[in-house]
């Protein structure tokens, strides 16, 4: 069974503590051979925290699948794989192939993932509106209307009874108006 990272990093603690396998073993609550092999890797100036990946009857074929999940821009399947595989002299399982294809693909769309960036407006480019919460007037309740433009310090408010459609154009247009009489949005 393999080690978590803490468990070897504790292992070889107790080895640095003590000086010895033997009483390491004990303080870490594993087999001595156990912290020999790490204290050894360790020593040879490696790192232990690094797993090693055993050799695969696949491996020698790993070209050739990224090549076909390349190609098929991640959508071959893994038989199709396996049988021109077995075409070129490949004698593992399909389910060899299969664990191959899946990681093949999953490096693939790792690499042409869709990327969401946040949108930063150009300044000036785009004429940004919201509504908000406005005082109550006579007790009703009013909705303000503020327009600005993308990294600009001017604000248009204009303050409303409701949001509707018809007194969202007549405030657009109003707003649009005074700007460019103003020569600051729109």
């Amino acid at each position: 069974m393999t080690k978590s990272d803490r468990e070897i990093m504790e292992i070889l603690e107790a080895f640095d503590l003590t000086r010895c396998a033997h009483s390491a073993a004990e303080l870490a609550g594993v087999d001595e051979k156990t912290v020999k092999r790490y204290v050894a890797i360790r020593d040879v100036g490696k790192d232990p925290l690094v797993r090693t990946r055993r050799a695969r009857s696949i491996d020698p074929f790993l070209g050739k699948i990224e090549e076909l999940v390349d190609k098929s821009q991640g959508r071959v399947r893994a038989d199709v794989a396996h049988q021109r595989l077995v075409a070129m002299g490949f004698t593992g399982t399909d389910r060899t192939t299969r664990r191959a294809v899946a990681e093949a693909k999953a490096a693939w769309k790792a690499g042409h993932r869709r990327k969401y960036r946040p949108w930063l407006p150009e300044p000036g480019m785009w004429c940004q509106f919201d509504w908000g919460e406005g005082p109550r007037v006579g007790g009703r309740r009013t909705q303000l209307f503020c327009a600005w433009l993308s990294w600009s310090r001017y604000r248009v408010v204009i303050a409303n009874w409701d949001q509707t459609l018809a007194l969202w154009c007549l405030v657009w247009t109003r707003c649009c108006a005074d700007s460019v009489a103003r020569q600051r949005i729109c």
